[in-house]
């Protein structure tokens, strides 16, 4: 991940220094204290200053809070009908995409069965075999042919938006039939204009992947309560529907 602009550069709503917020995180002063002595003030400045751009991206995320739950939701509908979830990123956005899918074929915070879900970056011979033989911009695409299926789920993740293997992978799941969701930074970007649907973080760079993690763990949410529910009418009805 890099920061290759800056809030204001963006036109996004950055907290003025001598705005301070309450937060609950902050430390006790006694607690604090013991560090004053060592710490200099510009790396305190710093700290509080990223913490203070955490707001943006958590304001930008409840104004799509619907949207999360609709992508949660009809994930649920897909995998319980046996459908894959493919996800990508690079970087800490590949960190990200493994992340949901270990909690989709793992478990978020309850007991429930496994589901299909694969990060694409994660396949060591796979990936360095592709990028020697293919290149690096064929990376992803190549495997979504492999794997896609009709009415499988592609979720890919980019601060910017701009990736061209994020931007070839979107357009060989669109030729399959396979939905593609993005999770990208500030918009309008070239992948959340290529994709079915997308979920953009008008904030930083640093705070918009921060924010990712978070959105991820709301899909998550939404994910575990339909499959709950289609689970408890399962029980009374027979059918998951």
């Amino acid at each position: 991940m890099t920061t290759e602009w800056t809030l204001r550069a963006e036109g996004i709503e950055v907290l003025p220094p001598h705005i301070v917020r309450p937060h609950a995180f902050a430390p006790e002063p006694a607690t604090d204290s013991r560090r004053r002595g060592s710490t200099r003030p510009d790396s305190v400045f710093a700290v509080q200053e990223h913490l203070d751009n955490v707001f943006p991206a958590l304001e930008s995320l409840r104004t799509q809070a619907y949207h999360l739950a609709a992508w949660g939701e009809e994930l649920a509908r897909r995998l319980l009908r046996g459908q894959r979830l493919l996800a990508a990123g690079n970087g800490g956005s590949a960190a990200e995409a493994q992340h949901l899918t270990a909690e989709l074929v793992g478990r978020f915070d309850g007991e429930r069965v496994p589901f299909s879900a694969i990060s694409l970056h994660a396949e060591t011979s796979a990936v360095t075999a592709i990028a020697n033989d293919y290149g690096f911009e064929e990376l992803f695409a190549r495997q979504v042919r492999a794997h896609g299926r009709s009415g499988d789920v592609l979720i890919l993740l980019s601060t910017s938006g701009k990736s061209p293997n994020l931007l070839r992978a979107a357009d060989a799941a669109a030729r399959l039939n396979v939905t593609t969701w993005a999770l990208t930074g500030p918009a309008p970007n070239p992948l959340a204009s290529r994709c079915d649907e997308a979920v953009t973080i008008q904030a930083l760079s640093a705070n918009a992947q921060e924010g990712h993690l978070i959105a991820l763990h709301a899909v998550c949410r939404a994910f575990d309560a339909e499959v709950a529910r289609r689970g408890r009418n399962a029980a009374g009805t027979g059918s998951l529907a």
